[in-house]
Order: C-alpha cells, then structure tokens, then sequence
C-alpha cells in the first residue's frame, strides 16, 4: 500500500466497485455473465479514472455458486491489482472471507482493515455472519471501531462495510440488512470526524444522511434490485459504480456512473437467488 505517504492537504478520488458476484468459470447470475459485466466496468474506470488514489471492494466478490472459489478470487484480484491502484477489500455475505484474506493478503488491492490517506481514515468493518444473508456488527468489531476513532482524532472518517446499516426502503432485503445498526450509529455518533458510511449488499444506489454523516451505496457490477420493492424485483438498469471526492476540509462529493447498456441475457423474472 503506498497511501500512508500521501501528503495531507489534497483531495483524495476514490471509487467503490461492489457486488461483482464472480464465478471464475463463467458463471452467470440471473442469466448474467458477471465476469463480463465485470470487466466492462472494470474498463470504463480505467478509462475515466487513470488517476484515482483508492479502491474500495464491499464485498460479494466472488459468488458462492463458484466451483473453485479460491481461484475465482485469484482471478478476481489479478482482475483489480490491474487498475494499478491500492485498494481496500471485505467480505459479503456470498464470499468465502478466509479464501478472501489468504489471496488478498499482499499486493496493490488488500484484505486490511483500516488506512490512513492523507488527511483521511478509512475503516473497513467485517459485516458477515458465517452461513447468514443478513449481517452483524460483533462486539469486537465495535470496540475496534471506536478505539480506532480514538486513536485518529485529527483525520476526516470514511466507513465501509457490506451490509446496510440502515432501512433503505425495500421491504424484503432491510430484514437482510446489519441487524445492529442502531450500535454502529452510537459510536459514530460520539466521534465528530465520521464524514461518511459506504456500503454494498443492496445492488442500487443510495445517498441520504445520518445527521452530518453522508450515507452511501453503489449499483452492482452485475444484476440491479428496484429500489422500494416489497419483493424481489430486478431492476433493468446497466451494472455501475460510485466515485468519490474527498476533500482535505472533511468534504464529500460523490456519483454514480452506469454503463449505457443492461446486460445481456438478463432473467427479470427471476424470483430470487
């Protein structure tokens, strides 16, 4: 990682790719080859951001449907170390997080729980709970969290995980969501430096406020679901992702950027996965 470094005063540009949902082997979801969609994102960044400074992955790397899932994840990482930037990875519900931790432990894009950048903290939280959709926050994690925030009182606070911490409006996966979110926002909210919490699991996007902090997540590389749906529902738009422009103030400006295509072979009757 060569952000420790970076010299404080600038703007930090950082992009949140999520829920690839990789098979390694050509695997498609909801009809959908997301190795393909993938790359087709994966070029679009390239093109567009050859200067970015960071890379967030949260989560759902690699689907659980992969025969070989420690190679999908070699694959997946030789697929992000290409952007050439460093990058911070967690697990999703789908992933295998210690197939996860053994392949990213080294190189550009890595398994690591926290950063220092500039003028900025990144917290990377550890959402999953073995063998469950939904997520949890485990009372380690949060101690961390909060000694973590402690410890860096001079740095603006982004904080990532992979399952929402709040309702987004969809009925069906807010009961899939961090069941103890309500304890994230009790630490948060003790610390004045928290600019920011980033999340994937939802696969559309989202933007609103907790108090001062901005609450965010991304489209999918692959499948979308309709925002304010009771049940599953696939929403036909293109696979995306966010950009971020923090400011050295604790500033927070922030996009998504969509291909102009829905992929091809999409099921938009599929009842779930």
């Amino acid at each position: 990682m060569h952000l420790a470094d970076l010299p404080r005063g600038r703007t930090l540009r950082v992009l949140q790719i999520t829920d690839t949902h990789l098979y390694g082997d050509s695997g498609r979801l909801a009809g959908v080859d997301t190795e393909a969609t993938c790359d087709a994102v994966v070029d679009e960044v390239r093109r567009r951001w050859d200067r970015a400074d960071l890379l967030l992955l949260t989560g759902d790397l690699v689907h659980d449907g992969a025969r070989d899932r420690e190679s999908a994840y070699r694959e997946a990482k030789r697929r992000f170390d290409a952007l050439g930037m460093p990058g911070l990875v967690i697990p999703g519900n789908h992933d295998d997080a210690d197939a996860m931790a053994r392949v990213f432990h080294t190189g550009p894009v890595q398994r690591t729980a926290h950063l220092v950048a500039g003028d900025w903290l990144f917290i990377m939280l550890d959402s999953t709970i073995p063998g469950a959709t939904g997520g949890h926050l485990s009372d380690e994690q949060l101690q961390w969290l909060d000694d973590c925030l402690g410890a860096n009182p001079d740095r603006h606070v982004l904080v990532g995980l992979h399952h929402h911490p709040v309702s987004v409006g969809c009925r069906w996966i807010d009961r899939i969501g961090v069941d103890n979110g309500d304890a994230l926002f009790r630490i948060l909210d003790r610390h004045d430096t928290v600019r920011a919490v980033i999340w994937g699991h939802i696969h559309q996007e989202y933007d609103d406020w907790h108090g001062p902090v901005r609450l965010l997540a991304s489209p999918s590389t692959c499948i979308q679901f309709s925002p304010s749906s009771d049940d599953f529902s696939i929403d036909p738009q293109p696979p995306g992702y966010r950009w971020l422009e923090l400011g050295p103030g604790g500033t927070v400006a922030t996009g998504v950027e969509r291909l102009t295509r829905v992929p091809a072979g999409l099921d938009l009757d599929l009842a779930g996965y």
